[in-house]
């Protein structure tokens, strides 16, 4: 037993490991093909990552990235693929900032109030798909994607003056939000501001394990994502957990953007961060749909992100972490697969090896009973 559980941690860590190697290598191989060093930009990016402000600014753009990626991983989970992430979030930050600026409630009842506002937006615009995946058969890729483009639609609308726009210069904004929806960050000094609601983050992903491992609903999900019909044979009802699990998977991604709207902006503006819906997407396959994955992988990523703008003031281009990130997720895909063909050999010889030894196990106790008989 413990043998077969130091396989799959092995098989666990493989993939990753081999993933972030090949990349760094093509990485490399980039950078000598545009005539650069392959080895400093790398040391420049380490090098960033210890400084205490860099540390803040990693940690803060790792909790929107490691929430938008348990959304992704909650589709996965379910063997569904939430494309929509990025519209989910998008539209679900600018509704919590309109609600934000409209009511003015006591803080105990705001923040509440907008965290509620975020996960209907998200749950609703995702549910859209879920509805018509479970009656119409139709892809949530592509009604997801279809619904990303809606959602800027949606939000160009909303940002009209005579809707709930506040024009400031040349900036679309929602209007800045009462103080009492106002999260505190936790104060790092000089260092800046760690954003309060990088709490939230750790408790989904707390919460994410436990409803997945440790209850009913967590199997049923799982199970459903492995084999629809084995999952409907002991009862589970396939269409009902597709959209629950696009409900989820879209409540969870309308909390990607809190952070640093609650925390930072007060409001939802054109210099409001898009793409973490898409981030999210890697960031989960790299940490494998695991919460403690999908920490470390989240982190990687702030840490591209925020790191990368020193190479600027080195001759380098910034955009080498953008390459890098591109290359992980695609290493990430043959890696994974080629790691899961092995133990799938492995697994096959172990099998192979005790058939034999029970085959002639067999054959020894015939022989032993054919002796006694005589």
């Amino acid at each position: 037993m413990k043998k077969i559980d130091k396989e799959r941690v092995l098989l666990a860590v493989a993939g990753p490991v081999i993933a972030l190697a090949v990349a760094f290598v093509l990485s490399a191989i980039v950078l000598v093909a545009s005539g650069k060093n392959p080895v400093e930009p790398f040391a420049l990016m380490f090098e960033q990552a210890g400084f205490s402000d860099i540390q803040v600014l990693i940690i803060n753009q790792a909790s929107m990235y490691y929430i938008a990626a348990l959304a992704v991983a909650i589709g996965f989970r379910m063997n569904l693929f939430n494309i929509g992430v990025d519209g989910q979030y998008q539209l679900a930050a600018m509704m919590a900032a309109i609600v934000g600026a409209h009511a003015n409630l006591p803080a105990f009842l705001q923040i509440p109030l907008l965290l509620l506002t975020a996960v209907l937006t998200g749950a609703f615009w995702s549910g859209i798909a879920g509805v018509l995946k479970v009656t119409r058969g139709v892809s949530e890729v592509v009604a997801t994607i279809m619904l990303n483009a809606i959602a800027t639609s949606v939000i160009g609308y909303l940002w009209l003056p005579d809707v709930f726009g506040v024009k400031i210069g040349n900036n679309n904004t929602t209007g800045e939000m009462h103080e009492s929806g106002w999260i505190p960050g936790i104060d790092m000094g000089a260092a800046g501001e760690i954003y309060g609601l990088v709490i939230l983050a750790v408790l989904l992903g707390i919460g994410y394990w436990v409803v997945l491992n440790r209850t009913r609903f967590g199997f049923d999900l799982r199970a459903s994502g492995a084999s629809e019909s084995a999952a409907a044979a002991s009862g589970v009802d396939p269409k009902r957990m597709v959209l629950t699990a696009m409900l989820i998977s879209g409540g969870l991604a309308g909390l990607a953007g809190l952070p640093i709207l609650l925390g930072d902006t007060h409001t939802y503006s054109l210099n409001f961060p898009t793409g973490i819906g898409f981030l999210g997407i890697g960031i989960a396959l790299l940490g494998r749909n695991s919460p403690v994955g999908i920490a470390f992988a989240a982190l990687l990523w702030a840490w591209l992100d925020k790191a990368s703008p020193e190479l600027d003031f080195h001759g380098y281009d910034k955009e080498i972490a953008v390459i890098m990130q591109g290359l992980i997720v695609l290493s990430v895909v043959v890696s994974y697969e080629a790691v899961r063909e092995w133990g799938l050999r492995r697994q096959q010889r172990r099998v192979g090896a005790e058939l034999a030894a029970g085959h002639v196990l067999g054959a020894t106790d015939n022989t032993k009973k054919e002796v006694a008989g005589r």
